[in-house]
């Protein structure tokens, strides 16, 4: 698992039927380091602090195995003790 901020929304309206309507966003690790897409299954904002999930727990928490996803974000954090977001 990854902590990560929400940067904004990719919009992307030619993709693969498997995608279906799930909502693309841009993340960015907790470092400030290299950007990420990650599938939305929580319903983020921008600037809301995340945990992502990869690889075949990212098909997964994105509802299928059969899902195209190495990156799925599957929490908000609102706080965590010693760290404030």
């Amino acid at each position: 698992m990854k902590i990560m901020k929400v940067e904004k929304t990719l919009v992307s309206t030619n993709r693969i039927d498997a995608f279906g309507h799930r909502p693309l966003l841009v993340v960015q690790d907790k470092a400030g380091g290299a950007r990420s897409v990650a599938v939305d299954a929580v319903g983020c904002i921008p600037g809301d602090w995340v945990i992502c999930v990869g690889s075949s727990a990212a098909r997964d928490a994105a509802g299928s195995r059969e899902f195209p996803s190495d990156l799925t974000i599957v929490g908000i954090i609102d706080h965590w003790q010693g760290e404030t977001v």
